[in-house]
Parts: C-alpha cells; sequence; structure tokens
C-alpha cells in the first residue's frame, strides 16, 4: 500500500480500534463504575446502535472530547469461557482488531496483574501502546465476575516509535444466564495525539460491535472449553482453571 494515500473510512476505523482497547479487570457493586467512568444505570446514556443481541450506547464526558460508551450484549458462551480468554493476556490478538502484540508484566496474581498491549495502525498515526493494570473480583452466590483496568502509563519506560495511551477506564461485568454470559462494557479513553474526537465518537460505535461479535467466536474455540471458577470457601472467586486441573 502507498504511504501517502489519504485514509479512507475504514482506516480510520481501524485507526480507533486502539481507542476502545480492553483487557481484564476488578469488581466493583453491581451498579458502580470504575474511577473516571460514569454509572452503568445513568440516563444520561444515550443508544446509539443495535445488532441482534448487542446494543452501544454513548456519553459526553466533561473535560475530554471523545465520548465514554457502554456495550451491553449476551454472548452465547458461557461464562467460564469468556473468563478463560479473558484471564490469558494472549487473547487480546484474538478478538481485538489490531491488536499485535499484548503480554503480562510484572508482579501479579489472579485478582491483581499488569499487562502491556500494542496496537498496530496505519500510517500516518502510530501504533499506539498501553501499560494496564487489571484487577478481577466475583461472587459465588450472584454468579458475576466484575473486571476492571485502568493505564498506568508510567509503569513502564516509553517506545521511540509507538504513542503511550495516558488515560483509559474500563469495566466489564459478567453475569451467568442460562449457559451464556450477559456482558455490559463502560469505556472511556483518551487518547495521545492529533485524532479528532468527533471522527473517535462517530466510529466507536461500531467497533464494539466487531469486538463482541469475535469474542464470542473465540470463546468457543476448543482451548477455551472445560474451565470452571475456583471460589474459596467464603464465596470470593479466586482462580479460573480446566476441569482437569481441579
Amino acid at each position: 500500500m502507498n504511504k501517502t494515500e489519504a485514509h479512507s473510512i475504514k482506516d480510520w476505523a481501524s485507526v480507533i480500534s486502539g481507542v476502545i482497547f480492553a483487557l481484564l479487570v476488578s469488581a466493583m457493586a453491581t451498579t458502580t463504575a470504575s474511577a473516571g467512568l460514569p454509572g452503568e444505570d445513568s440516563e444520561v446514556w444515550s443508544l446509539r446502535k443495535e445488532s441482534g443481541d448487542i446494543r452501544i450506547y454513548t456519553m459526553s464526558q466533561s473535560n475530554s472530547s471523545f465520548q465514554a460508551f457502554k456495550a451491553e450484549a449476551l454472548i452465547d458462551a458461557p461464562i467460564e469461557s469468556i473468563m478463560a480468554v479473558m484471564q490469558n493476556p494472549a487473547s487480546c490478538m484474538e478478538w481485538l482488531l489490531n491488536c499485535t502484540e499484548s503480554y503480562a508484566i510484572g508482579k501479579g496474581n489472579f485478582h491483581q496483574r499488569y499487562a502491556y498491549s500494542v496496537n498496530d495502525l496505519p500510517w500516518p498515526v502510530s501504533d499506539r501502546d498501553y501499560v494496564i493494570s487489571i484487577s478481577t473480583k466475583g461472587n459465588k452466590a450472584s454468579g458475576e465476575v466484575i473486571m476492571e483496568m485502568s493505564a498506568v502509563p508510567e509503569m513502564r519506560a516509553e517506545v521511540s516509535n509507538r504513542v503511550r495511551v495516558g488515560l483509559s477506564n474500563t469495566q466489564y461485568r459478567l453475569i451467568p444466564e442460562n449457559g451464556k454470559t450477559r456482558m455490559i462494557w463502560l469505556q472511556h479513553t483518551d487518547p495521545n495525539g492529533a485524532l479528532p474526537g468527533w471522527l473517535v465518537n462517530t466510529l466507536l460505535i461500531d467497533i464494539p460491535v466487531s469486538s463482541l461479535e469475535e469474542l464470542e467466536r473465540v470463546a468457543s474455540k476448543e482451548r477455551y472449553q472445560g474451565f470452571s471458577l475456583i471460589y474459596d470457601e467464603s464465596g470470593r472467586l479466586i482462580d479460573v482453571r480446566q476441569t482437569s486441573d481441579i
């Protein structure tokens, strides 16, 4: 491809996929969002798109030209398989657009860990990279898992040919539902660099749809089958393991 060619809208959609990058995350009360995110049940959310079992909402954010989004979906895969995908740092490359590099960094455990990921974006936009703090909690009584992530850009030295994302907050709430998983995904990212807010806000509506459809496909793969959620005596989620290893 000639590097001097102008971007098409399709190219820009690839660019903005970096904006909605999300990995795995921590637990909070049902109607509470992570720091920097609007509440899940806020009346200000505006429905922007419906596609099958997926609904996408957006909301303007003060002091930011980039909107937050909320995606709600009923995924045809059990919560155990979804969690098996989420707990694999490399799974970013399977279901998130243009994620070309992803791995765990630093010391961590099931409840608190860190990851580094890269989104490969088309010229002339520089690749975006993320250093993410990831926490995960769950409750046996409700069966829900709430995951949360936030950018911690200072944790790792910046790479000269990549733009480090400095502000990104994400929350996933996973709810088992008759062998399927209801997922509520909140996210607000304010990417560094010259990305126009109006364009990001236009394109991010379709990107969660594609990502959730791909997550359903990936979770059905053989390597993500046969997992169980492991709880301690108090009913606190402590791990996700293959049943054969229990």
